[in-house]
């Protein structure tokens, strides 16, 4: 989704409700595009199994320097610009790092992708609420989707922390001695 939101902005089309209206040559094309290349994929995934099982088995110590190969050269060939390869290292040693520290390095792509647009909506419209940042919370439509998120936001610190209180609650030193049985 992320890349296909990226290939349009590159295209300067701007992904949105609009877009069946504004460029519907574009809207259509995409539609098109994917069911040809899953027609393709059908036609092309059944006899070629086994070579794909055979990928599967190559070591990763040996496809990752083919894929990384490939993506350096895919960059190099858009701008022919060393700077875009070093640029692609740095995000790339970023993304390994958050992965390491236990990020999903998806929603950054996400973000870089759809951060334009929700800029460019949040300046439109606090232009048609005359710079007034409360027109996000009074409009009944607006007003739920930032609870919505404030809500999703907020608990996964609340569930750590009822965690982290019943993890005290249940402390070694808590624990009562037993109970001595009396027999009859």
């Amino acid at each position: 989704m992320a890349m296909l939101f990226g290939a349009l902005l590159i295209l300067g089309v701007s992904p949105g409700p609009q877009l069946v209206d504004e460029h519907p040559d574009v809207f259509w094309g995409v539609i098109n595009s994917m069911y040809i290349g899953n027609l393709l994929l059908l036609i092309l995934s059944i006899p070629l199994v086994g070579l794909f099982v055979r990928i599967l088995r190559v070591r990763p110590a040996i496809l990752a320097p083919i894929t990384a190969l490939i993506t350096i050269l895919g960059v190099y060939t858009i701008n022919n610009s060393v700077f875009d390869i070093y640029l692609m290292v740095t995000f790339g040693i970023i993304g390994y790092l958050m992965k390491k520290a236990g990020f999903d390095p998806g929603p950054m792509v996400l973000a870089f992708v759809l951060g334009s647009i929700i800029e460019s909506s949040t300046r439109r419209s606090l232009l048609i609420f005359g710079g007034d940042p409360t027109g996000f919370f009074t409009r009944p439509i607006s007003g739920t989707i930032l609870a919505i998120f404030v809500v999703l936001a907020v608990l996964p610190l609340v569930r750590h922390l009822m965690k982290r209180r019943k993890d005290v609650d249940r402390s070694p030193t808590d624990v009562e001695p037993p109970t001595s049985v009396t027999k009859v």
